[in-house]
């Protein structure tokens, strides 16, 4: 009997030890036996990140919308594109960010922003553009601006471009060094103008000051892969003739870009008619300030005339709507302007009157609406359109759409993920209009820049959140303050 039990009691053990292993296999599978022959699995190719399933909305040439599709990563660049089935049957990664259920569409590009200028946003609002330059952003900048505000700011307006979609900005403002600095450790790309100005700034007082400083600049990001250096030489209004001249003769050395700001008002353009007897652009022209290294923001008071110039030096433009009708600046003839050939992107402007935020979805929204009303034509800026401009028209105003602005292999993978199980977001009938007239910056999800995520889950990985919501809390305390003491 006792033997029988013995018995029993081995069977049980062996069946209990025999189901703990394979347990324990489902839980932490053991290695599987080198097969005679080579594993398929062998043959594919590295890569470091796939982005499997989902919607890409490529806005390559073709226009492309890529449903169950997938794309490759390796390094900073897009490896290959295409039908899920096929990119994971050619690639095999470590790292893989399940995108089923939603979008995938190229990193939006913010085409004019001043970034630090995040810290006077609401200071004063519903007033004309002199008026809230000369009395209220001139003075508050010049009591408060120093390079740890211009270093607070940029986090805290690439932290809400990030969680909007933008992965790149063009920027033109003081201490742009700092700026730099801020916008690479983020993991973000920039096109950073440092700001040529004819009275002192916070960062150089005189003008040759500003020359030596900028060629610093200038020198020290060369090549650099995420942050291409800018000379911004401010405006018609702002700059001597000279100092346009030296300003772009220092840009042209370095081949880098020209960014400034052109035929913005109704004002800006009578006086430069008086005072030089041309438009804006015509006397831009006429000094040889235009080519296609030039970015210039607004382009609202551009005739028939000055649009053909535009298209022939190349020259790109940013279209930001926010601020112009925030302003009454007037409203850019968009539609023309693309006829005409001008590359035409999208921007913000600064968040401090002119606009006070940098969702650049809400511009898509407000560009193609502007247009409808202003030309009581629902037709005249499509959906399509107003994407375009926020991606790939704008990677072409920057003059990199060879980089980025579009997800094909060989570009950036710079790239966003939008969720699609908000209220706001089903039905979907046609992807860019979801995009544009739907979808909220709420919906973005996840944030990859020259492959690397830097927002996931609505959450930006790069930098510390709390501390840079809370700085911007005292700097406000602060600059009301200096304001009081001015009598502002």
């Amino acid at each position: 009997m006792s033997k029988f039990i013995s018995a029993i009691l081995v069977l049980v053990l062996f069946a209990a030890a025999a189901g703990a292993q394979q347990q324990a296999q489902q839980l932490f599978p053991l290695p599987p036996q080198k097969p005679a022959t080579p594993a398929p699995a062998s043959r594919k190719e590295r890569a470091d990140l796939i982005v499997a399933g989902g919607t890409i909305v490529t806005m390559d040439a073709g226009r492309r919308l890529l449903e169950d599709g997938a794309m490759a990563v390796r390094g900073d660049s897009i490896l290959a594109i295409g039908p899920r089935a096929e990119i994971e049957a050619k690639y095999f990664t470590a790292h893989c960010l399940n995108a089923r259920g939603k979008l995938i569409l190229p990193g939006m590009i913010n085409a004019h922003t001043h970034v630090p200028m995040a810290l006077l946003r609401g200071l004063k609002d519903d007033v004309a553009l002199q008026d809230w330059l000369t009395n209220y952003i001139f003075p508050a900048e010049a009591k408060n601006v120093d390079e740890q505000f211009v270093r607070w700011g940029t986090r805290l307006a690439i932290m809400e471009m990030l969680r909007s979609g933008t992965t790149t900005f063009a920027d033109m403002y003081y201490f742009e060094d700092a700026i730099a600095e801020e916008t690479k450790a983020a993991g973000m790309r920039g096109v950073l103008g440092e700001t040529f100005i004819d009275f002192p700034a916070p960062d150089f007082k005189t003008h040759a000051e500003t020359l030596a400083g900028a060629e610093a600049f200038l020198k020290r990001w060369q090549g650099d892969p995420l942050i291409h250096a800018a000379v911004a030489p401010h405006a018609i209004y702002t700059n001597s003739e000279q100092s346009l001249h030296d300003a772009a003769a220092l840009a042209r050395k370095y081949h880098a870009p020209i960014l400034i700001h052109v035929a913005e008002t109704k004002k800006e353009l009578d006086e430069s008619l008086e005072k030089n007897g041309a438009t804006p652009v015509a006397y831009f022209e006429r000094i040889g300030l235009l080519g296609p290294d030039v970015l210039a923001a607004h382009c609202i008071w551009v005739n028939e005339a000055d649009r053909k110039i535009l298209a022939a030096h190349e020259v790109g433009c940013s279209h930001n709507p926010g601020s112009n009708m925030m302003l009454a600046s007037g409203v850019s003839p968009v539609p023309e302007m693309r006829a005409a050939g001008v590359r035409v992107g999208l921007g913000t402007d600064g968040p401090a009157g002119s606009n006070n935020d940098f969702d650049l979805m809400e511009e898509m929204d407000l560009a193609a609406k502007l247009q409808k009303i202003s030309k009581m034509d629902p037709r005249a800026l499509g959906a399509k359109a107003a994407l375009e401009m926020a991606t790939i028209e704008g990677a072409r105003a920057l003059h990199m759409e060879k980089e980025i602005g579009s997800l094909e292999p060989g570009k950036k993978a710079d790239f966003v993920i939008l969720g699609l199980d908000s209220p706001n977001a089903v039905p979907l009938y046609d992807v860019y209009s979801q995009m544009v007239y739907a979808l909220k910056s709420g919906n973005v999800e996840t944030v990859v820049i020259a492959g690397r995520v830097v927002l996931q889950y609505g959450r930006v990985l790069t930098l510390k959140e709390r501390d840079v919501i809370a700085k911007a809390r005292e700097y406000g305390v602060k600059v009301a303050a200096s304001l009081r003491e001015a009598g502002k």
